[in-house]
């Protein structure tokens, strides 16, 4: 693990790109029910959310191990929405 700035900086660019994907989605595709993109975007926002907020908190005891499981979640959390995406 690089830095917390490193790993904010990821969880960004994924989740703005999986956003980015469920909304040309929904532009190509304008017969379809936006519903679906639209659900896809607000767990994209909400799993943002969350793992900033765990990236911030401070009274953590082991760093290399609070990160480290940030990251397992981030890369499953992600993958699981592209996933969500690529089925649309």
């Amino acid at each position: 693990m690089a830095s917390k700035r490193v790993l904010k900086r990821d969880v960004n660019n994924v989740m703005g790109d999986i956003i980015d994907a469920a909304y040309i989605h929904q532009a190509a595709n304008p017969n379809e029910d936006p519903a679906k993109s639209e659900a896809i975007v607000d767990e994209a926002i909400a799993t943002f959310d969350d793992l900033i907020a765990k990236i911030n908190k401070k009274d953590v005891e082991d760093n290399r191990n609070h990160f480290k499981e940030i990251n397992k979640e981030f890369e499953t959390k992600a993958n699981a929405l592209v996933e969500k995406v690529n089925a649309l």
